[in-house]
């Protein structure tokens, strides 16, 4: 059995205390994406408290840092896309 703590895409939007159904998820992607030149922890959507954990966890390295990386490629999809284009 999987530990629930163990850090995923869902999880993570749950502890940016955000929606984190996959539907949820999807619109969110859908409707914040950055353009290229934006570092993902500047996003203007964010809150002090989920930008501290977005950058706490990418310095450290850690288990999350995996899916903040998974994060930030889902939002900057269009500017990958304008990009290769």
């Amino acid at each position: 059995m999987l530990n629930q703590n163990t850090p995923s895409l869902e999880l993570l939007f749950s502890q940016l205390g955000l929606a984190n159904s996959l539907a949820a998820i999807e619109l969110y992607v859908r409707t914040h994406q950055l353009p290229a030149h934006q570092n993902l922890h500047d996003a203007p959507f964010w809150n002090r408290s989920q930008r501290d954990f977005l950058i706490s966890h990418l310095v450290q390295d850690d288990d999350w840092a995996m899916w903040i990386d998974e994060l930030n490629q889902q939002l900057h999809l269009d500017a990958y896309k304008l990009q290769t284009a």
